[in-house]
């Protein structure tokens, strides 16, 4: 279940229903699905989609997507500090971001007019940020995520980094 959190109000938030409706006043679609399947850490990115490809197929038709990968991070995964670094800095995407968190968690972190904010999502979260939301994700202090991510363009994941500097007063040090 996902926890949202606005640090600078010092407020934490962890009811479905008001994550959702603060989630939807910014535009920021969140859903729950059932994320019941056994998937052992080693499942490869075919193994996932198709553990899920009953909900994922229809969900992807409804919303025009033409692609899906796996992101599937955890404490042994090669050059983990350079994933870690290239989602933490701050950016924007030219389509909406997707993701079903299908085991272990992650942190996508919102910044938003002067408003910063983090959510937490764990297995069964469904998030999709809009086009051009300035964000970040973080990988957690002990990183174990297994998400299934859908793209329109068939390029996927392409970042547009701000540079703003805004992440780096949030992003703790690990």
């Amino acid at each position: 279940m996902a926890v949202l959190k606005i640090p600078d109000a010092n407020i934490t938030i962890d009811n479905f229903k008001e994550i959702q409706s603060f989630l939807e006043s910014r535009g920021i679609w969140h859903d729950r699905w059932k994320a019941e399947k056994v998937l052992a850490p080693t499942s490869t990115q075919d193994e996932v989609l198709a553990a899920y490809a009953k909900d994922l197929k229809p969900f992807m038709e409804r919303g025009g997507y033409q692609t899906a990968d796996v992101i599937n991070v955890h404490s042994e995964t090669p050059n983990l500090d350079m994933i870690r670094n290239k989602f933490l800095a701050e950016h924007t995407h030219t389509e909406d971001e997707i993701r079903f968190f299908v085991d272990g968690e992650g942190i996508f972190w919102f910044h938003i007019g002067e408003e910063v904010f983090s959510v937490t999502c764990r297995a069964g979260d469904l998030l999709s940020v809009p086009a051009n939301t300035t964000h970040w994700f973080d990988l957690g202090p002990t990183p174990f995520v297994k998400a299934i991510r859908v793209f329109i363009d068939q390029s996927g994941w392409v970042p547009n980094y701000t540079g703003s500097g805004v992440d780096k007063k949030y992003n703790p040090a690990y």
